[in-house]
């Protein structure tokens, strides 16, 4: 909008002095020929801009002028440019509101601050991705992102990792959260709280029925019980394999209720990694039905109980072959 635009042009010159109006152009991604008119506009508004033309000409507020913003303080200020660096801004296709939101608030800096500030966002890296974290599918995160401002019900198919075809949910949302790189949508299903990948979700459709939320619940209240019941599970075991890719859809059919988190694939190995949580050892039993086609990695109280669970197996199998029954 060019009421915004405006807004940019003239925080932009307030932060830099005077600035070519091709770099100006450039950043806002319009004409010289636009900016020189919004410069006029400026002009007519009262605000004391001026443009010089040649080599080294540009535009430039009048000395003195500033706009009737407030200061930040230093700490307030570098948190904001860390908060950039999130990434999150992307996924959610507000890079461009935010780069006008940093504007602002560099303008708005008392003058000794503004260094600290502008580093920040080249200094501090947050990168929320897992290592090896095996690559993800498309996640419309716009459809999602409508979805839970719109207040209404939503129907979804969904695609849990143990299965082949897409299950269909009605539910009410609370927002979406970013954990290591993974877009969650957070909603109560028939009253409970429920957690689904935003990357299966094969299509998301609002109904016209208005959203039921718990009364006094929110988001982050939703999510802390979702993250404590994955975390904490009193007295289980967290148990990480590695399945043949060959026999990884098997796997994931017979055992994928028991994932804390998303399986490891880079996609080339023929091994896929995965992290199961038990109650108690002896449900991890059922996985000597994989044979060599999976190998328990941790713990050693796991994998010394299957073995010994084997040995059982072997020992009961000779001594009936030698019964000859």
């Amino acid at each position: 909008m060019k009421s915004d635009r405006l807004l940019s042009i003239l925080l932009l010159l307030q932060t830099r002095g005077r600035v070519p109006a091709r770099e100006l152009a450039e950043r806002l991604e319009v004409s010289v020929r636009t900016i020189y008119r919004d410069v006029e506009a400026l002009s007519a508004s009262g605000v004391p801009v001026y443009a010089e033309r040649g080599r080294h000409g540009g535009i430039e507020l009048l000395a003195g002028f500033r706009t009737d913003v407030t200061g930040l303080t230093a700490d307030e200020s570098r948190a904001l440019f860390v908060l950039a660096a999130q990434g999150a801004h992307a996924a959610l296709g507000l890079d461009a509101a935010l780069g006008s939101a940093l504007r602002k608030v560099m303008a708005a800096l008392p003058e000794p601050y503004r260094p600290a500030a502008e580093v920040t966002s080249r200094r501090i890296l947050v990168d929320a991705t897992r290592w090896k974290g095996g690559p993800q599918g498309p996640a419309d995160l716009a459809a999602l992102q409508d979805a839970v401002f719109a207040d209404r019900r939503l129907r979804l198919r969904y695609r849990h990792s143990g299965d082949a075809e897409p299950r269909t949910y009605t539910v009410d949302p609370y927002g979406l959260v970013a954990k290591a790189g993974v877009w969650y949508l957070v909603a109560d299903r028939r009253g409970r709280p429920r957690l689904f990948r935003a990357d299966r979700v094969r299509s998301a459709r609002l109904t016209d029925a208005p959203v039921r939320r718990r009364p006094g619940v929110e988001l982050a209240d939703v999510w802390e019980v979702l993250r404590r019941r994955v975390e904490e599970r009193p007295g289980g075991i967290d148990v990480t394999v590695r399945v043949r890719r060959d026999r990884f859809d098997l796997f994931l059919r017979l055992h994928g209720g028991a994932l804390t988190e998303p399986p490891e694939d880079d996609g080339t190995s023929p091994w896929v990694t995965a992290r199961l949580g038990y109650e108690v050892v002896g449900e991890a039993r059922p996985l000597l039905a994989f044979g060599d086609r999976l190998e328990v990695l941790s713990p050693p109280g796991v994998r010394e109980e299957l073995a010994r669970a084997a040995a059982s197996v072997t020992d009961l199998y000779q001594e009936s072959h030698q019964r000859g029954d």
